[in-house]
């Protein structure tokens, strides 16, 4: 078996802010799948239709729609098509490493 790595930042503030504050747990696991989708792939963005989304994280694709609304929103993944038809690209955005790298 083997591991992914997940930033403390993730566990530590990520976690308790979106399924606490936001009260979306959905959006917590999404974000875990497309994590999980770029780590493994080595990539920085991956592109994936809804529906495997939800196959992948056991949400609805309404649900998964609402996550992924909250997480552009909120900054933390940026979403782009290559046309209006296509499955969308989903890249991750780790603000808090450009914040840790400006400290030291």
């Amino acid at each position: 078996m083997n591991h992914i790595a997940i930033d403390e930042y993730v566990l530590d503030v990520l976690l308790p802010d979106l399924v606490g504050h936001d009260r979306s747990a959905p959006a917590f696991l999404v974000y875990l799948v497309l994590w999980k989708v770029l780590f493994r792939s080595g990539e920085r963005r991956i592109q994936m239709s809804l529906r495997q989304l939800a196959e992948a994280s056991g949400l609805s694709k309404s649900a998964v729609q609402k996550a992924v609304r909250l997480l552009t929103r909120r900054h933390l993944v940026q979403v782009r098509r290559r046309s209006p038809t296509s499955a969308p690209e989903y890249e991750l955005i780790r603000h808090w490493l450009r914040r840790r790298a400006r400290r030291t």
